[in-house]
């Protein structure tokens, strides 16, 4: 059993969020053969991981670069921050609804340029004002696709403005539809969004299913004058339908966080350059979250919030050692592991079992210590991806 976790780290993680991990854990961008990852942007696919590798946790939402699959098939844990840079990432949607709805950039941009004294600047001001005339918000319809943390704030704060809001989520947990408003409207469908909103946002993750979310066809469907906003990521939508759109006069705007060449020089697009969750706050808190969930894991085999594993939660009872195990999700394993821990002779004092998908997952406190030899047996299940003693 380790006491001492070595933890690497990609990036520069929050300091604050660093202070989470115990004092005796080996922290840094150089330690050697970690137990568990800190990552925040640093693509992981290409980089060697060693067999000591225990977990990976991304001070971020998205988990696109890192091996996720492979890592399942290790039994290694990858963790996520859901909702640590929410507010961040909120506050920039609904600046780009009030960038798109005033034309502010190209109106300042207009500005910068002008020439003359006072009174020359005045005349142009007046003469020119109005080519950026926009729209006001309230009683415009907002189509919010994916309610998540992201997705739910931003559909709640745009009510407050006075907007109507129309939610599309067919996979919305729970928790999320209580924290939505419930003058939120619910939409059946993609297509019902995109035909009645007036500005659509996304907030989805980038998976097989969502990439090229936004193609030609779907933004066929959409109004004219409607605006598409993308603080998701790059890939839902697909920047050459929107370009077509544009010069088609087959939508008003498009405002996004991911720039290309196409994009950036062109007069109806915002580009900004990735700024969804750059706030100091964003970055403690995702730092913060990643840190708690990589340190209770290595230390109880607790799962919060992974994108690969099943929420686990099992208090500690004193006395015990804990076994966390992760198996192929095939009938009779916990079955096999129990027979195998009656036949030494050790008493299971509590046990937990969740599946996700094609894993499984299983704590369990046992009286007394848990030999060597017995582990070993564990381990060589069919089907047994990792096993620790804790």
């Amino acid at each position: 059993m380790t006491d001492t976790f070595r933890i690497r780290t990609y990036n520069a993680i929050s300091p604050v969020g660093l202070a989470r991990l115990p004092e005796e854990y080996q922290v840094g961008p150089d330690v050697t053969d970690p137990h568990g990852i800190l990552v925040r942007s640093a693509k992981l696919h290409d980089e060697p991981l060693p067999e000591s590798l225990l977990a990976v946790a991304r001070a971020g939402a998205g988990t696109n670069n890192v091996p996720v699959e492979h890592l399942t098939s290790r039994g290694v844990p990858v963790f996520n921050t859901p909702g640590a840079n929410a507010n961040a990432v909120k506050e920039l949607v609904l600046a780009g609804l009030f960038l798109a709805a005033r034309n502010i950039v190209p109106a300042a941009a207009w500005t910068k340029s002008l020439d003359g004294d006072d009174a020359e600047i005045d005349v142009a001001v007046e003469k020119g004002k109005k080519q950026f005339a926009g729209f006001e918000l309230p009683g415009r319809t907002l189509g919010v696709i994916g309610l998540g943390a992201i997705g739910v704030q931003v559909a709640n704060a745009a009510l407050r403005l006075g907007m109507k809001v129309i939610g599309y989520d067919p996979q919305i947990t729970v928790g999320r539809a209580w924290q939505l408003d419930s003058a939120v409207q619910q939409a059946s469908s993609l297509e019902e969004v995109l035909t009645r909103s007036d500005i659509v946002t996304v907030h989805v993750p980038l998976v097989e299913g969502t990439r090229g979310l936004l193609g030609a066809a779907e933004v066929a469907r959409m109004r004219p004058e409607a605006v598409v906003l993308n603080f998701s990521r790059a890939g839902i939508v697909d920047s050459d339908a929107i370009v077509a759109a544009l010069d088609g006069d087959r939508l008003r705007g498009y405002v996004c966080d991911f720039p290309t060449r196409a994009l950036k020089e062109h007069p109806r697009v915002v580009a900004l350059p990735h700024l969804g969750a750059s706030t100091a706050e964003a970055e403690e808190n995702c730092a913060v979250m990643a840190a708690e969930q990589l340190r209770d894991y290595l230390t109880d085999g607790t799962v919060r919030n992974s994108v690969n594993f099943p929420e686990a939660v099992l208090p500690r009872i004193p006395g015990t050692q804990r076994l966390a195990i992760a198996n192929a999700n095939v009938p009779n394993m916990v079955g096999q592991i129990s027979t195998m821990l009656a036949e030494a002779g050790l008493n299971i004092a509590d046990l937990l079992n969740k599946s996700r998908g094609e894993v499984a997952y299983t704590l369990i406190d046992v009286d007394g210590e848990l030999p060597q030899e017995i582990l070993d047996k564990l381990a060589a299940l069919e089907g047994v991806l990792s096993l620790r003693r804790l």
